[in-house]
């Protein structure tokens, strides 16, 4: 059945879970020099769409399901739960086409995904701000409560921010009740850290971490490219990307990455 299985049942979703598993399970990555965060993505998603397609049976085909899932049943790697104490599982969430809201949905999907009852850290990244517009403490409200919320129910162990000066971060620590624990600041923009931000977080215990994330990991046009590449004549304007996670498991005594993956999730939009 192969591409037109996949279309016919992409027509009738009306939405799209898509994990990647355990990019340390995909042999053809690996032999691939490290790309930019932004062409990994792509490239995992057009590798696990076109081997999903690639095994979509007559049967499959003629299913209507609300929520497809998109996975490589091989890279699916669940945790041992007797190695649970050993790794640290941590998340970062890139939220795209969605609001607060769909936080928790990516946490239990990633919590599913991994077999786990919770994850150890969850960075969040909010959708970038329109331009001429500056993060402020307002915007990232309804993100950090959900975030809050799912501490208090001990979904997540610690939560932390991405892209805060020090004047944000010490607004967003004093307004919390769950104080961030991590800000990840992008090296791009400071090949050195800030003293005061450097200060503040020394002062408060809030580990200061570099990532070269673009403000836009996924928008909704490289989705959409992406996807009419994988799966041939489809709608694929149809459709947009809520938001994107990136999980990796390290074992803690020496630090080294067991399992690293993606899931995505997107919505259709009725034609």
């Amino acid at each position: 059945m192969g591409t037109e299985g996949a279309r016919a049942l992409l027509e009738r979703a009306g939405t799209l879970t898509l994990q990647t598993g355990n990019l340390l399970n995909w042999g053809c990555l690996r032999k691939k020099c490290p790309a930019t965060p932004g062409e990994e993505v792509r490239d995992c998603i057009q590798k696990t769409l076109t081997e999903w397609s690639s095994k979509i049976s007559q049967d499959q085909n003629q299913e209507t399901l609300e929520v497809l899932e998109c996975s490589v049943a091989q890279a699916i790697e669940k945790i041992n739960p007797e190695e649970r104490d050993e790794l640290k599982v941590s998340a970062k969430l890139f939220i795209v086409g969605s609001n607060s809201s769909s936080i928790r949905d990516a946490v239990d999907l990633a919590c599913s995904a991994l077999g786990v009852a919770q994850l150890d850290s969850v960075i969040i990244s909010p959708p970038p701000v329109e331009d001429g517009t500056n993060l402020s403490l307002e915007y990232l409200q309804p993100y950090w409560k959900e975030l809050e919320n799912l501490v208090q129910n001990k979904k997540i162990v610690a939560i932390g921010a991405s892209d805060l000066d020090k004047t944000l971060l010490e607004q967003l620590y004093l307004w919390a009740q769950v104080k961030p624990s991590s800000n990840q600041v992008n090296l791009a923009s400071c090949c050195v850290m800030p003293p005061d931000l450097t200060a503040f977080a020394k002062e408060f215990d809030i580990q200061l971490l570099t990532h070269n994330d673009p403000k836009e990991l996924l928008c909704e046009a490289s989705f959409q490219e992406v996807l009419q590449e994988s799966i041939q004549n489809m709608k694929a304007n149809n459709w947009i990307p809520l938001w994107l996670l990136r999980y990796s498991v390290i074992v803690k005594s020496r630090g080294i990455i067991k399992s690293k993956g993606y899931i995505i999730q997107a919505k259709r939009n009725a034609s």
